[in-house]
């Protein structure tokens, strides 16, 4: 007698957008699920989809017409088996899928994980994440990170998405006694005298963590456009390179970025045009949300990380969810993407008329009590996406200030020249622009953002 075995999730037999959710007794995300069935009859033997199928088995649920004798209940083990240990090649599968559109990799992360992956939702434009889901037709799970510090808005919003989709988001809290700890000893906003990455490492990366480990897949909305200087390699599908999955140990979680070749403009025609709700904060200029105190508007015309931790240099600009597709410096001289190689970083501000400041220049020039002539010096790094954006207008101000009893002069601050431009000259963020006077022996910090010609001409002009 021909044996059958089918092996399924029990989310996978309705759709979220069909059922309230009041229905559905959804997986926590970070604990071991026991709800999974298994159903055997006397029809055919099948077996479904690569490791990513295979569900836990629970032997409470066999009752007694569905026993199965010792000798085929080895066999279904065995065949199970080999399947668990069938590896997909995801760097293959990446460049399948490298031209291939959201929607469509979404369906694909969905049919090969079931009810094993999770939308990561921030609050912001992630939503677009959730409609392409939606549109798949297949089940799907949402999960948030809430720091405690977030927006008004993004929790309105957060209740909208919920009502909207007919879903419930899987919320994942920082640890309140490591909550407590810092805030106690640090106070509440110490991250913008000492940085950010210890307040988002307990807020929102330990979280993740505890909310990966009940997953075997998560689902992202990284973009390459996002951060040039950090995210430029993200593939749209890949083994994650630094969180454990549900099996534990490397290998066991991967990573699905479907939106990673859009870009920004295009995911919010795409919203625009399906009527989806967004965060509110939208209209009021903001563009990359995250928690309150470290998120502002950003101006027409700048990047959207702007908006995010602005006291930090630009390399500093990621909170640690995405570390395994941060590109980093390599020696000050080179960024060093995630397959190991490296690209010289071209300097930049090279036109003849700005001056360029070694450590000893600078030191000399904060010595003089009285120059004869003032100073606008830039503290940059070549590689940040920031100071290359203003390097036509600091080239044309120099050019335009040539003989005009100003100096325009450049000091590259990052490397090893980091610790001393921020103890000594005032660096916060890349790039820093500072004025000489004449008759000052401290430099002033230029304090806007607008960095054109006529703006920082007009500054020279009431301090110099």
């Amino acid at each position: 007698m021909a044996l059958a075995i089918n092996v399924s999730s029990s989310s996978s037999a309705i759709s979220t957008s069909s059922f309230p959710s009041s229905h559905l007794k959804a997986p926590q995300i970070g604990s071991l699920r026991l709800s999974d069935r298994i159903n055997v009859s006397s029809a055919s033997l099948s077996l479904s989809g690569k490791r990513s199928s295979v569900k836990a088995l629970n032997v409470q649920s066999i009752t007694k017409e569905s026993m199965v004798p010792p000798r085929a209940a080895s066999m279904v083990a065995s065949e199970v088996t080999e399947k668990v240990v069938e590896v997909e090649d995801f760097e293959e599968l990446a460049k399948k899928l490298e031209n291939a559109s959201p929607l469509e990799i979404m369906d694909k992360a969905l049919e090969k994980f079931g009810n094993d992956i999770a939308i990561a939702f921030s609050g912001a434009e992630d939503v677009a994440l959730i409609e392409y889901a939606h549109l798949t037709g297949r089940p799907y799970r949402v999960f948030s990170l809430d720091t405690g510090r977030l927006n008004p808005e993004t929790y309105r919003l957060f209740d909208t998405v919920e009502k909207h989709y007919g879903i419930r988001i899987e919320y994942m809290f920082p640890d309140a006694v490591e909550v407590q700890a810092l805030v106690r000893n640090k106070g509440l906003f110490s991250f913008y005298e000492d940085g950010h990455q210890e307040c988002c490492r307990i807020r929102k990366v330990r979280p993740l963590r505890r909310a990966l480990k009940g997953l075997r897949a998560w689902i992202t909305g990284q973009r390459k456009d996002q951060s040039p200087g950090t995210r430029s390699e993200i593939p749209v599908v890949q083994v994650d390179p630094v969180f454990e999955g549900l099996d534990g140990g490397a290998g066991s979680l991967v990573k699905w970025n479907p939106v990673a070749n859009v870009e920004g403009n295009d995911v919010w025609s795409f919203l625009r045009t399906m009527d989806v709700p967004v965060n509110t904060l939208h209209a009021a200029g903001y563009v990359s949300i995250g928690c309150e105190p470290c998120t502002r508007a950003v101006l027409p015309g700048q990047h959207e990380r702007e908006g995010r931790w602005w006291w930090e240099d630009a390399k500093a600009k990621e909170c640690g969810l995405h570390k395994g597709n941060i590109k980093e410096s390599s020696n000050g001289n080179a960024t060093a993407n995630v397959n190991g190689t490296t690209s010289t970083v071209v300097d930049i501000f090279k036109s003849e008329n700005v001056v360029s400041l070694s450590r000893q220049g600078v030191e000399n020039l904060m010595k003089l009590e009285s120059r004869k002539e003032a100073w606008i010096v830039v503290l940059y790094a070549p590689w940040c996406p920031f100071c290359q954006a203003m390097e036509a207008s600091f080239d044309e101000l120099a050019d335009k200030l040539g003989g005009d009893g100003v100096k325009v002069a450049k000091f590259r601050a990052d490397g090893d020249q980091k610790e001393f431009a921020k103890s000594e000259l005032q660096l916060g963020s890349f790039p820093t622009i500072l004025v000489f006077p004449k008759n000052s022996s401290r430099p002033i910090k230029y304090p806007s953002e607008k960095r054109d010609v006529d703006s920082l001409t007009s500054f020279l002009n009431l301090v110099r």
